[in-house]
């Protein structure tokens, strides 16, 4: 591989210049991924530390809707972008795992899955 291709391959597209589904996807990574820390900081507090109800009150709802609207806008950039099968459930099961999204997100830019085909 030559180092003109190997630079390619590892080159992040800036936010700006995504298209508008890539956009939405890169957003909506980070705030699936917020909001699973928000309710993972919020079971601690309830369930563990027997503090306070408050966080899962709040971010049980914020992540369960963040949850599905990365899943609906995956679907969406899955097909508007030819994502492969296994790339389209790879960036669905990220949703799963806490924060798993964002690592997601940088893998796509950096292999250029989320720029304009």
């Amino acid at each position: 591989m030559s180092a003109a291709t190997d630079t390619a391959a590892t080159t992040r597209t800036p936010f700006k210049e995504l298209p508008g589904i890539s956009r939405a996807y890169v957003v909506l990574a980070f705030i699936e991924g917020f909001t699973w820390a928000g309710l993972l900081v919020g079971m601690l507090m309830e369930h563990v530390l027997h503090v306070t109800e408050w966080g899962v009150t709040v971010f049980g709802p914020l992540h369960g809707g963040a949850f599905m609207l990365y899943g609906l806008v995956t679907l969406i950039a899955a097909v508007k972008l030819r994502w492969g099968f296994w790339v389209t459930i790879a960036a669905l099961a990220a949703a799963v795992p806490p924060l798993t999204t964002i690592p997601m997100e940088m893998w796509l830019r950096r292999k250029g899955k989320l720029d304009a085909r």
